[in-house]
């Protein structure tokens, strides 16, 4: 399989996996693609869906990978990441898949995970490779714990100081070793855009060797289709339904990105969500027809505060470049912070259930659309206690490994939002 840039429409340039990982972003500033989406063979994916996710994803990911890494390697390491539960649950008259019961209890695990595992087995290439990752809350943590004490990879996570939980701060600053947090003064599109002028960078990225675990890195992005196969079987079993529409609460668009890969993969979905929050760049577009970037604005649900998504450039190649087919695909809700809140304890109230600020978003989007299908909960509750328990007056228990997390040390450096300054410290890493 080879790769090309979203921005190159005449292929003109390919790229092998481990050159597209390496380099993170494509030359031309555009995103990695892959030249073809191969297709799943539904009742392949259902019987090993029966057996594991770990089974299923094994299978989707030779799909792809299955040219570079022998296919029973990619089994094994699918195995050796995906040891967690992957449930379906009933939330009154939805149902939600919970895609954090991971490491890091965040839905990143699944691709973070991954990157991790494949870039150990890619290797190759010249002088030692930083990893360089923009968060705006779970990708930092997830990218930490997937390349902690990788051999031979140094990470550096960019984050807006003062605006994520107290959990995600502590999963990504208390690792140490090859592990490095800057807390940048700005917000998470300041990080983001960072990231880029790096990656623009000809000069600086001939004496280092830089590759990012953002979603715009293609390992991180496709083993997120992975999981809506898995959703999809959970979902038949438990409803007997077919084309179930699927709610994303999104920020950087990734996770919707990956759905639509995997119905490009063959997988019978009816459609999908785009449930965002107060940073409604993408339900407007859908909307209106206009696509305004802006700066993101602070909400509740943190991870989802980017008002530039990286991976609107990949929607748009999955709809061959057609903006109104997007706008066909797609439906769009915009939940504003009281909409949060009054959802967090609605959940708990009527159901007993504790919802994260993100996955609340999908919640509440999927009762709005009452389409038959399931939305994604993207966050363990326990990692947003600060915002659940003042709206709902419970406390919210602390799994055993983020509670020895948030008694540990935290280390990070500050950083102004300066590409010099960014430069100068992935230069010393």
């Amino acid at each position: 399989m080879k790769y090309y840039s979203t921005k190159d429409q005449a292929r003109a340039q390919a790229f092998s996996l481990r050159e597209a990982v390496q380099a993170g972003l494509a030359p031309d500033g555009g995103l990695f693609v892959p030249e073809r989406i191969p297709q799943a063979d539904m009742a392949v994916a259902e019987r090993l869906a029966g057996e594991s996710y770990a089974a299923l994803a094994g299978y989707l990911a030779g799909l792809f990978f299955g040219d570079d890494i022998d296919p029973a390697l990619l089994q094994r390491e699918m195995e050796r990441i995906y040891d967690f539960p992957l449930p379906l649950r009933r939330v009154g008259s939805r149902y939600t898949l919970e895609l954090f019961h991971g490491p890091t209890f965040a839905f990143k695990d699944y691709g973070a995970g991954f990157m991790g595992r494949m870039v150990g087995l890619l290797g190759g290439g010249d002088g030692k490779p930083v990893i360089l990752t923009a968060t705006s809350g779970d990708t930092g943590s997830a990218v930490a714990h997937g390349f902690h004490n990788v051999p031979g990879v140094e990470v550096v996570l960019l984050y807006p100081a003062g605006k994520i939980s107290r959990l995600q701060e502590c999963q990504m600053t208390t690792l140490g070793g090859n592990i490095h947090p800057l807390r940048v003064a700005g917000t998470f599109d300041d990080c983001q855009r960072l990231v880029k002028e790096v990656f623009a960078d000809k000069a600086f990225r001939a004496r280092h060797r830089v590759s990012s675990a953002n979603s715009i890195n293609l390992l991180r992005w496709i083993p997120q289709a992975f999981y809506y196969f898995y959703g999809y079987h959970l979902w038949r079993q438990a409803t007997g339904g077919d084309r179930p529409v699927i709610v994303v609460p999104s920020g950087n668009y990734g996770n919707l990105s990956a759905g639509m890969l995997a119905r490009r993969m063959g997988l019978p979905l009816g459609g999908f969500v785009a449930a965002s929050n107060s940073n409604d760049v993408v339900p407007e577009f859908l909307r209106t027809g206009d696509y305004r970037p802006r700066a993101s604005v602070r909400t509740l649900a943190n991870a989802m505060d980017v008002g530039a998504p990286s991976n609107f450039e990949r929607m748009l190649w999955l709809c061959g470049d057609d903006p109104e087919a997007l706008r066909g695909e797609l439906a769009g809700f915009r939940c504003d912070d009281a909409l949060i809140r009054r959802t967090i304890d609605e959940l708990h109230r009527n159901y007993g259930y504790l919802s994260d600020p993100h996955s609340a978003v999908g919640y509440a989007a999927s009762t709005a659309s009452g389409k038959a299908g399931f939305y994604l909960s993207t966050a363990h509750p326990a990692k947003f206690g600060e915002v659940i328990s003042p709206v709902t007056g419970a406390a919210v228990p602390l799994p055993p490994q983020l509670a020895e997390l948030s008694r540990r040390p935290r280390t990070s450096e500050p950083m102004e939002a300066d590409l010099g300054a960014l430069e100068a410290f992935i230069a010393g890493v």
